[in-house]
């Protein structure tokens, strides 16, 4: 048994051989089940930029002047990427999609981000940027998978 949310749907898989009762039972079990899980992984805002600094002094230290976002914030309205930045008003972007994620794929997200405030392309010192974070690799390729899985396509 299981419950899960696909969009704004919620599925719950339960046994065919559940009569009425016990349906209704064990729905209610994992919808109370899922909105815990939920709650426990529920990141805010403050959160996130709280991460965005630690990152920075991580892995951007020597452009810390630069790197310094007007706002980080989780959206629910990107489903063609992971992130987005807009370097101008420096403003940082994260869909909550990845809120579920291991940290490590959402500080790479992040990570990915914060370099745009300092090479807004996604050129060869970009990269190199964003290739200080040691699981860079690792984590663009489980994005990957989580897109194909998911028959997703995802920009960059």
């Amino acid at each position: 048994m299981s419950a899960y949310r696909d969009g704004e749907r919620v599925v719950v898989l339960i046994p065919d051989r559940f009569s009425r009762a016990e349906e209704t039972e064990w729905v209610e079990r994992m919808l109370a089940r899922l909105a815990a899980r939920e709650e426990r992984l529920r990141h805010t805002d403050a959160e996130l930029l709280a991460r965005a600094r630690r990152l920075t002094a991580r892995y951007l230290d020597d452009y810390a002047d630069l790197v310094a976002p007007a706002s980080v914030r989780w959206v629910t309205n990107q489903n063609g990427r992971w992130g987005s930045c807009t370097p101008d008003d420096a403003t940082i972007r994260i869909s909550h999609r990845i809120q579920e994620m291991p940290d490590w794929v959402i500080d790479y997200v992040l990570l990915h981000e914060l370099a745009h405030l300092v090479v807004p392309s996604h050129n060869a010192r970009f990269w190199d940027l964003v290739n200080r974070f040691p699981k860079a690799e690792r984590a663009r390729g489980y994005l990957e998978g989580v897109s194909a899985a998911g028959s997703l396509v995802m920009a960059e």
